[in-house]
């Protein structure tokens, strides 16, 4: 049972002396718990999320989350030191049904917010990477705890639930240091297979952007109806959406220049097509190639 406090015994009649000290338990408890919320648990909470390496944008929130909590528990333990536990309860009675309806009312609001935690503590993917998912790509520019914005390479905003990203297979090309690209040079059956492996991995060592280590491979990998599929495999460092598409164009091109030099076709479907073509009112035959 709370007891006023002997100077209010003192100064103010007895009616009041005890509703005014519980005000006071309120609020000294209250800004104690505060206090303590924004001298110790934020700081110790930013510091184990610093040890996770997460940046500053996904700190945010969860920080945000902390001071929310640290509120919460200042008002529920200063109700509690100023003897309005029958307040307290009812209150806390009130809170439970009115979780439970918001509950069902929010059911994906909620799983969106789970999925954002979990996006924030198993890191798929950072702001700034290149994601691919459900036929959509791009680049990411905002998480949050209900969605995250991905900007598409036709500078599209996508606004995307976090469940999407966690409920469906999700691609990260740079999520590691390297990435292995691929493209398939078609030749003709005249040309010769081992001139054109050889002008393939020249010009892939040649190029700047393209790892050396590990090389470039050329596979034979497909014979076709007109041509010769040479498989190129090749590695680039720290890679981007940007660069990616810049080196992969420029090694094709570079490849595709050295062909012409060298006098490697590559070929392309002819067809060739017999019949009567009606000119002029009279039948003829004629070849049509397309």
């Amino acid at each position: 049972m709370v007891q006023a406090l002997p100077i209010l015994r003192d100064v103010l009649p007895a009616q009041y002396a005890l509703p005014v000290s519980q005000a006071v338990y309120f609020v000294v408890t209250f800004l104690v718990i505060v206090f303590v919320g924004r001298v110790v648990v934020r700081p110790l909470v930013n510091r184990v999320l610093n040890r996770r390496a997460l940046d500053v944008h996904a700190r945010r929130p969860l920080l945000k989350m902390t001071t929310a909590v640290v509120y919460f528990v200042a008002v529920a333990a200063s109700f509690g030191f100023a003897g309005f536990s029958g307040f307290l309860q009812s209150l806390a009675t009130i809170a439970a049904a009115g979780t439970l309806a918001i509950g069902f009312a929010l059911q994906d609001v909620i799983k969106n917010f789970v999925a954002g935690v979990f996006i924030y503590t198993d890191r798929p993917f950072k702001i700034g990477d290149w994601i691919e998912w459900d036929g959509n790509s791009g680049i990411v520019e905002d998480i949050s705890l209900r969605v995250t914005r991905v900007r598409t390479f036709d500078n599209e905003l996508l606004t995307v639930p976090n469940s999407t990203l966690t409920d469906d297979v999700l691609k990260n090309p740079v999520a590691n240091e390297r990435l292995r690209l691929q493209f398939m040079f078609g030749i003709s059956y005249d040309d010769d297979i081992d001139t054109a492996t050889d002008i393939i991995i020249e010009e892939g060592e040649a190029h700047e952007g393209i790892m050396n280590e590990p090389g470039v491979t050329v596979r034979l990998a497909e014979l076709g109806d007109s041509y010769v599929g040479l498989k190129s495999r090749f590695w680039i460092d720290d890679p981007s959406r940007s660069d990616f598409v810049k080196i992969r164009s420029e090694y094709i091109q570079t490849v595709k220049e050295r062909f012409d030099e060298e006098g490697i076709d590559i070929p392309y479907p002819v067809r060739t097509l017999d019949g009567e073509v009606e000119i002029a009112g009279s039948p003829t035959v004629e070849h049509l190639e397309s």
